[in-house]
């Protein structure tokens, strides 16, 4: 008797097993059903694309479509349009991203803090977020033009008219404008960072007599790493980004230290040399990767014993 009920009660957890099983199985399909159309179009716009680029980085052209190993890239590499571009998009993401990340920083810094009209400030801060591209290169257009008002404003000053978009200055004025449209949004993110530091550590090292500096760098600045990492990915995309409005102010040629990567690639595709564009591409891809790398291993590295 007691074998027999030994064996029915096998049986029901085999049957509980194929039934869990089969369950298990419909709601792999159901998942897979709701994945497909997204992951088509990952292999449609970016995976199959991706592959398309790299063989033309490496034939003599789509006709023949011969072998030439690295000779594209090393046309590309010594190109002087493609120097220029790379140098003029560093210069200036190497200036406007840590500027971005650390103004973004302070003004999350003074929001959290007890001062007045601080919903107010916030949304100051936030509405560059709301104006249209064409709207924000109208403005520049105004404010930067010869004849625009920073010159009528400077003039009484005793400053000499300067066309700023076609002066030593137009990188500074390009900087003003990625700035002026992104701190809001990275101020938004380190807000939310920093109010998701724990309380604990901060009151312990408060009893212990450490001042607000020593909390910060050594606490605060720790905890919302992660955050910083976030933060400076994004800008540092925003920054090639910043070709939209560029090309809207300057067009196909612009004065000489704003011609970016995004005006060779574009100048380079309207002239349907598909190699040189796909080898470039691939050098802007392999740049991207180590920086990024870079910067995943130095905030590793820093917030290790916060995670631990």
């Amino acid at each position: 008797m007691k074998l027999s009920r030994n064996k029915t009660a096998d049986a029901k957890e085999r049957r509980e097993n194929i039934r869990l099983s089969g369950e298990e199985r419909r709601a792999r399909r159901r998942s897979a059903y709701f994945l497909a159309p997204s992951v088509l179009g990952v292999m449609t716009f970016f995976i199959v694309p991706f592959c398309v680029i790299i063989f033309y980085a490496f034939v003599d052209n789509p006709i023949n479509k011969e072998f030439v190993f690295f000779d594209n890239f090393v046309n590309v590499w010594n190109n002087g349009a493609f120097r220029r571009a790379a140098t003029n998009t560093l210069s200036f993401s190497a200036l406007a991203v840590p500027l971005a990340v650390v103004l973004s920083l302070v003004l999350a810094l003074i929001l959290e803090a007890k001062i007045p009209m601080k919903s107010r400030f916030r949304t100051f801060f936030l509405s560059p977020m709301m104006v249209p591209v064409a709207s924000i290169v109208l403005i520049w257009q105004v404010v930067f033009h010869y004849n625009g008002a920073l010159n009528a404003w400077l003039g009484p000053l005793g400053v000499n008219q300067i066309d700023w978009l076609k002066s030593e200055y137009s990188h500074l004025v390009i900087v003003l404008l990625f700035l002026w449209k992104n701190l809001g949004y990275n101020m938004i993110l380190f807000m939310a960072a920093i109010a998701n530091i724990p309380k604990e550590p901060v009151e312990a090292a408060s009893i212990d007599g450490a001042g607000r500096t020593r909390i910060f760098f050594s606490i605060k600045l720790r905890y919302i790493s992660p955050s910083i990492l976030f933060v400076t990915i994004l800008s540092l995309i925003n920054s090639f980004k910043v070709f939209r409005e560029v090309y809207l102010l300057t067009g196909d040629y612009p004065y000489e230290t704003l011609y970016l990567l995004q005006h060779f690639m574009n100048n380079t595709f309207q002239s349907l040399d598909y190699q040189k564009l796909s080898a470039a591409a691939l050098i802007m891809f392999a740049a991207m990767t180590v920086i990024i790398g870079l910067l995943f291993f130095a905030e590793s590295r820093f917030g290790k014993d916060v995670e631990n």
